[in-house]
């Protein structure tokens, strides 16, 4: 059974255009179905009936997975039997009247522009190469609102410094060139120039990769989330995440005027209806239409905003990929 999970793999990895995160996605949720069928006596996926792909919803169910969990590995059986079906590796799909459970988005959170602040100055105490990474990657994560994935896939060559922008690559290889403003410039440069020489002398070979862990490779998302974790300690703010920054970045955009469709391309959402889900975080305004918070004179979101006027993206779409990458945070 494993061979044709495999020849499914093969067969997206060319023809879709997917990340190595989402591949990765299919195959935990496929080899976590063919377990179960193993353990029901279930010899082949020709034997797959309906009731099967059920019995594995319930055995999640009864489990606790989450609704977003449950959905992304329906769709990923969905999409698993009809390659099978398509190439006559089955001569039925029983997933045909199977439908998704229905996913229930959490209200992403952000936390205020002095939260923010004081966050992008705590790299600053130390002058180490660490800390001037550490500044690097938080003024560009809040300044594009690029995924941490994204993040930790650049590589030097991406940066432009001289036109203030960065190239990310993110969902389906979709290509965005995100400006950065004067601090993110000033932080990037003084990172490339003096931490991340440094931190190269740890590593013998030569590597494309911006940002560098201690021993000189390239920094991992569970590497950066164990960054942000500290600093959040610091400051007590629980539940900070990665994706917590994307947030504040689309809330503080939309509350100093974005428009909702600039906001959609600089994060790289496949539909408005993703990027809508902020617009419950948009600032009260009084009766002249005016905020009643202090969040548009924010320094950095300002000239985020000013850096903003104009994005590059590529062709969008939705699908499996949402539920992939989103299985815990909103897109």
């Amino acid at each position: 059974m494993q061979e044709y999970i495999e020849k499914f793999l093969d067969h997206i990895t060319s023809n879709r255009g997917l990340t190595g995160n989402t591949i990765a996605a299919y195959r935990t949720d496929l080899e976590q179905f063919r377990t179960f069928l193993y353990e029901h006596a279930v010899a082949s996926w020709e034997e797959v009936t309906e009731k099967e792909v059920m019995g594995f919803t319930l055995f999640l169910r009864e489990r606790s997975y989450a609704n977003s969990t449950l959905a992304r590995r329906t769709a990923a059986i969905k999409a698993f039997f009809s390659f099978l079906e398509g190439n006559k590796f089955v001569s039925s799909n029983p997933t045909a009247d199977v439908k998704s459970p229905r996913v229930d988005r959490c209200p992403p959170r952000a936390i205020s522009p002095n939260q923010v602040d004081d966050l992008l100055e705590l790299p600053l105490r130390t002058s180490t190469p660490e800390g001037l990474r550490d500044k690097a990657m938080l003024e560009l994560l809040y300044a594009t609102g690029m995924r941490v994935s994204e993040l930790v896939s650049l590589d030097v060559t991406d940066v432009d410094l001289e036109k203030n922008s960065v190239r990310c690559v993110g969902k389906a290889e979709r290509e965005r060139h995100l400006p950065m403003n004067e601090t993110t410039t000033t932080a990037m440069e003084e990172y490339l120039s003096i931490g991340r020489t440094q931190l190269l002398r740890n590593n013998f070979q030569t590597l494309d990769a911006l940002f560098l862990n201690h021993r000189g490779r390239r920094l991992t998302r569970q590497g950066f989330w164990l960054i942000l974790k500290s600093y959040a300690e610091e400051l007590g703010l629980k539940g900070l995440t990665p994706h917590t920054l994307r947030h504040s970045f689309a809330a503080h955009m939309l509350n100093n005027g974005a428009e909702l469709r600039k906001v959609q391309q600089l994060l790289g959402h496949a539909s408005l209806s993703t990027t809508q889900i902020y617009t419950h975080l948009l600032e009260k305004k009084d009766g002249d239409g005016e905020k009643d918070t202090p969040d548009e004179q924010n320094g950095h979101m300002a000239s985020s905003v000013a850096a903003h006027s104009s994005v590059s993206t590529g062709d969008t779409r939705v699908d499996y990929r949402e539920h992939a990458e989103n299985d815990e945070h909103v897109a």
